[in-house]
C-alpha cells in the first residue's frame, strides 16, 4: 500500500521526521493557514486533563538546572479547541490567568497532581480591530495589577489597558517608537518596575544580532503621550525574548526562547538590571534544552512562597497536536 506517494514501509520510517520537518515550517512561517481564519473563541468554560511530567525523562530524580530548583512540572491538554496559545501567565491566590496569542483570557487553579480541572474562557472583545482577524488579536503579554490588566498587541503594536473584571477597555496606545517593531517582532515582554515605571520588551529578529529593543516609560505605557527612552536588550546570540517578570529584589528575570531544526526548542532564563548606559545585559541562571521538558516557552510569572522565590515558565503549544502546553514550577537559588 501506497500513502502520499511513499510505500507504506517507508512512510512509517519517515512520518516522524516529516511531522516534525512540517510543524518547523509552519512555526518559521512558511506555509499559512488558509483564509478566512477561523471564528474569534467564546467565552465559557471547559475542563483540563492534567498529567504531571518530570523535569528530564531520562532521570526522573533530577531537581536542579542552573539556578533553578525544579518543584513540579504539568502537561495540560483539553478536548476544548479554545485551549492553548499561551503567551503570558501570572499566578495569585492558587489560580493561573494566562493570555493566549488569540486574544483569550484563560483562568485555571493551580494543578496539585493528576488529574482534572475546570478552565474559564473570556475573549477580549474590544482590541485593535476587529475579532475576526487574528493579527488584530495577537496578545503576546500580559499584567495584571490593582484589578488593571495590560495587554501587549504584537501584530498592531500597541498597549491597551482594561478592567480586569469586566475586560471593558479603559485606555490604548501605539507609542510612535514601536511603529517601526514590524508585524512579528512587537511587543513580546512587560514588566511594571517597583516606582511605577514600565519596561516594554520587543521580540526583535531571530539572527545573531547582540540586542533588540526594549522601551522604558516613565508611567503607563497604555496612554497617549507617556514619556520613554530607548534601552538595548543584550540578549543571548539566536535567541528572542518571549516573556518577562520582576523580582522581589528589583531585578527582571528574563525569558528568552529559540528554535532550530537540528535541536528542537530551547529557552534561556537570566537576571537583569537596568545599567546606566542605557543596556540591559542578563546573566544566565538556566538553560533549558533537551532531555529537559522544554517547548516553546512563551510565559514568565514570579510568586513568593514561605520567603522563596517561586518561577512559573509556560509553553505555547501554537494550538499544534504536536506540541504541548507545559506549566513547569521552579525556586530561583542563588
Amino acid at each position: 500500500m501506497k500513502l502520499g506517494g511513499f510505500p507504506e514501509r517507508i512512510w512509517d520510517e519517515r512520518r516522524p521526521r516529516l511531522l516534525f520537518l512540517a510543524t518547523a515550517m509552519l512555526l518559521l512561517g512558511t506555509i499559512t493557514w488558509p483564509n478566512p481564519p477561523p471564528p474569534p473563541p467564546r467565552p465559557g468554560a471547559a475542563a483540563l486533563a492534567i498529567s504531571p511530567v518530570p523535569l528530564d525523562a531520562a532521570d526522573p530524580g533530577r531537581r536542579g538546572v542552573g539556578a533553578l530548583l525544579f518543584l513540579a512540572g504539568w502537561a495540560l491538554t483539553s478536548d476544548d479547541p479554545r485551549f492553548g496559545g499561551l503567551s503570558g501567565i501570572q499566578v495569585d491566590n492558587g489560580q493561573v490567568t494566562a493570555i493566549a496569542d488569540i486574544g483569550l483570557l484563560t483562568r485555571f487553579p493551580v494543578p496539585a497532581g493528576a488529574g482534572r480541572l475546570p478552565v474559564r474562557f473570556d475573549p477580549l472583545v474590544a482590541g485593535p480591530g476587529p475579532r475576526t482577524r487574528k493579527s488584530n488579536r495577537d496578545t503576546e503579554a500580559m499584567l495584571i495589577r490593582g484589578g488593571r490588566l495590560w495587554i501587549a498587541f504584537e501584530g498592531r503594536n500597541m498597549i491597551w489597558r482594561y478592567d480586569l473584571r469586566s475586560l471593558a477597555p479603559q485606555s490604548a496606545a501605539r507609542p510612535r517608537a514601536m511603529r517601526r517593531w514590524g508585524g512579528n517582532r512587537g511587543p513580546e515582554a512587560l514588566v511594571r518596575l517597583a516606582d511605577g515605571r514600565f519596561l516594554v520588551f520587543a521580540e526583535g529578529r531571530d539572527d545573531a544580532r547582540p540586542d533588540s529593543d526594549a522601551l522604558l516609560f516613565a508611567g503607563d505605557p497604555s496612554i497617549a503621550g507617556t514619556d520613554f527612552e530607548t534601552l538595548r536588550y543584550r540578549r543571548p546570540a539566536g535567541f528572542r525574548v518571549t516573556d518577562a517578570a520582576l523580582l522581589p529584589d528589583g531585578r527582571i528575570l528574563i525569558l528568552n526562547r529559540r528554535f532550530r531544526l537540528t535541536e528542537g526548542w530551547s529557552a534561556r532564563l537570566a537576571v537583569a538590571r537596568i545599567g546606566e548606559s542605557g543596556t540591559i545585559e542578563g546573566r544566565e541562571v538556566a538553560a533549558l534544552e533537551s532531555p529537559l521538558a522544554v517547548d516553546n516557552m512563551e510565559a514568565l510569572g514570579v510568586t513568593r512562597e514561605e520567603g522563596r522565590t517561586i518561577v512559573w515558565i509556560a509553553s505555547d503549544d501554537n494550538f499544534s497536536p504536536l506540541q504541548r502546553t507545559l506549566l513547569l514550577k521552579f525556586e530561583l537559588r542563588e
